[in-house]
């Protein structure tokens, strides 16, 4: 039955291919292009075609016109298949293309296709549930994110600072943060057949993507406490409810990371253990909104530790109320690669530094993630 499936679906790409060089080039089809997708959609799940990807992603940042084909040619794909393979693939294929970081597609608004419902219709549900229920989840954060593109686009914490932007404004994005990061953890193998290398290369960059918006949701709360003082009743109360979910989050990053290492993703061994702030300074930050605490210290400090011999010398860190540590450590040099290769099967990315899952100071810019969704191809060895 594995090898009918997979000869059924090397021979629907043949057709797509075929049927795409046929088509006329317009506005909002290029045939090339097409073709591209398709291959690095393919049918099947024991290989990623990361040079037609690189293709793709290189067409989009070349020109915005190329937006629109691509667009229209991954959702006529994405709305015709039942199978789970080609479903995941045009995702992460949609992520890689949020991570060029386009300034056009702020006006996407949402994803152009719709699998929330998505079921496969190659094998029964007793066998496809787990991958079903992970597109969907997915899905679902992809869609909330090309939603809240703008946030990524445009957010440059040396740009914030400069604008003053105000502690409400800050708030509110912190707790669009966290709805994002709330929906990433949700997306994770739930059936035991589902360790596979497909999947486990697509939880690759879901723990990247976890790295990006979870050092901004720290490095976003340490700036609010550092200014807590100047804050209304309503900031410190909304303070209050992000600091208490940062802590939630912080438990279930916990076991996040630990469910991934025991699957065999590699970047999740890439994280260290993840901080968790006291329920002491979230006692003196009620403190603080009944009125009860004023001028309470906050020292941000760039080196050590305010208690003396437990701190890394040269470790950034942010210490409140003598305790709480942001989750932020130095990124790791370029000696050390994203991943390192598991019997040939795993993907070595060339500049490692670009796309490691660490903390970075707040004078280092984000990774660069499309490096980290999808390595340039001459380097790659696919998975087998």
């Amino acid at each position: 039955m594995k090898l009918w499936n997979r000869a059924s679906g090397n021979l629907k790409d043949r057709n797509s291919i075929w049927m795409a060089s046929m088509s006329r080039r317009s506005p909002n089809r290029n045939p090339d292009l097409e073709a591209a997708i398709i291959r690095a959609t393919s049918h099947d799940e024991t290989y990623v075609d990361y040079r037609n990807a690189q293709r793709v992603f290189a067409w989009v940042k070349t020109s915005p016109a190329y937006l629109k084909p691509l667009i229209w040619a991954l959702s006529k794909r994405m709305e015709k298949t039942r199978s789970w393979v080609v479903a995941l693939k045009g995702l992460m294929l949609m992520h890689g293309v949020f991570c060029c970081k386009i300034p056009i597609m702020e006006k996407i608004g949402r994803l152009p296709f719709d699998l929330s419902n998505f079921s496969d219709g190659h094998s029964h549900l007793c066998k496809t549930w787990g991958f079903n229920s992970f597109i969907r989840s997915y899905f679902a954060f992809l869609d909330q994110r090309a939603f809240w593109l703008d946030m990524d686009t445009k957010e440059d914490e040396e740009q914030t600072q400069k604008t003053n932007e105000s502690m409400l404004q800050e708030l509110i994005k912190l707790q669009q943060w966290q709805t994002l990061l709330d929906m990433l953890l949700q997306i994770k193998p739930e059936a035991a057949q589902m360790n596979v290398g497909l999947i486990l290369e697509a939880m690759d960059c879901i723990i990247i993507e976890i790295f990006d918006i979870y050092s901004r949701i720290c490095n976003g709360v340490a700036r609010i406490l550092v200014k807590i003082h100047a804050a209304g009743k309503v900031e410190a109360n909304m303070a209050l409810k992000v600091l208490r979910k940062a802590t939630a989050q912080g438990d279930r990053l916990s076991l996040y990371f630990e469910l991934c290492q025991n699957l065999g993703v590699r970047n999740a061994s890439k994280f260290s253990k993840v901080e968790k702030i006291p329920q002491e300074d979230i006692r003196e930050l009620e403190q603080i909104i009944n009125g009860v605490l004023e001028d309470k210290a906050i020292v941000v400090r760039q080196k050590g530790s305010i208690e003396e011999g437990k701190g890394t010398e040269g470790s950034p860190k942010t210490v409140i109320s003598k305790k709480w540590e942001r989750f932020d450590e130095q990124l790791r040099g370029n000696k050390e690669g994203i991943g390192a290769p598991d019997g040939g099967k795993m993907i070595v990315a060339q500049n490692p530094s670009t796309a490691t899952c660490n903390s970075r100071p707040h004078d280092q810019p984000l990774p660069d993630l499309i490096t980290g969704l999808f390595p340039p191809a001459q380097i790659l060895e696919n998975v087998q």
